[in-house]
């Protein structure tokens, strides 16, 4: 691994891709078009602020596109990004292990609604996102 650090763990530590997310002003329509080319199932999934499309490989590998409703187009967020599920560690501890790694925290949603999630930023300033486990 290269980069800022390895932290001290011995052994295997990672997280998978569990989400490539679109931010959109019509997530219906954008999902519509990627759901075409791909040739994913598509589903609409309404949870209380957080309202949301999947889009799912038909063979159940590999990573979903998921489809969220921004505002308005923000000029310091990218549109696209993905988001993290951790597979050997807590949510809290790969946190931990990547900002060791040179990544910052910019906005922490797990205790707020819709939430569950942590927004990180790599060294260069790209968003991702880190679900918790138990997908």
């Amino acid at each position: 691994m290269g980069g800022a650090g390895n932290g001290s763990r011995e052994g295997p530590v990672s997280s998978a891709v569990f989400n490539i997310t679109f931010d959109c002003l019509d997530p219906s329509v954008v999902s519509e078009f990627w759901a075409a080319v791909t040739a994913y199932s598509r589903a609409h999934e309404a949870q209380p602020g957080n309202d949301y499309w999947v889009l799912s490989p038909p063979d159940g590998n590999g990573p979903r596109l998921v489809f969220v409703t921004v505002p308005a187009r923000s000029p310091t967020k990218n549109p696209v990004h993905l988001d993290l599920v951790p597979r050997d560690l807590s949510q809290e501890d790969e946190v931990a292990r990547l900002v060791a790694l040179g990544a910052s925290v910019v906005d922490d949603r797990r205790l707020l609604d819709p939430g569950g999630w942590v927004v990180l930023a790599d060294p260069e300033g790209n968003e991702f996102c880190v679900e918790h486990g138990g997908y």
